[in-house]
């Protein structure tokens, strides 16, 4: 599962942090992401890292929500198109 992509929207609500603050994250290149057509993508794996390195302030249940909250919107995704 940590190498699954996340949008800077689930990341952003399950961090409880603003866009800004991803963007800062990113220009400081305290966070690894990738840029697909104007939308920034992270890996799961890459958020526990900065959790673990207490970068961003989380618990162990934060992360299984976002876990469950990503493959939830990635079934609607397919279920839609």
């Amino acid at each position: 599962m940590d190498d699954q992509w996340v949008d800077s929207y689930e990341v952003a609500t399950f961090l409880k942090v603003s866009e800004r603050t991803l963007q800062r994250l990113r220009a400081n290149n305290e966070i690894t992401f990738t840029n697909i057509r104007g939308q920034n993508y992270y890996k799961i794996g890459d958020i526990k890292r900065m959790m673990e390195e207490k970068k961003i302030k989380s618990t162990e249940e934060r992360m299984e929500e976002l876990i469950t909250n990503h493959k939830l919107n990635a079934q609607h995704r397919r279920d839609t198109k």
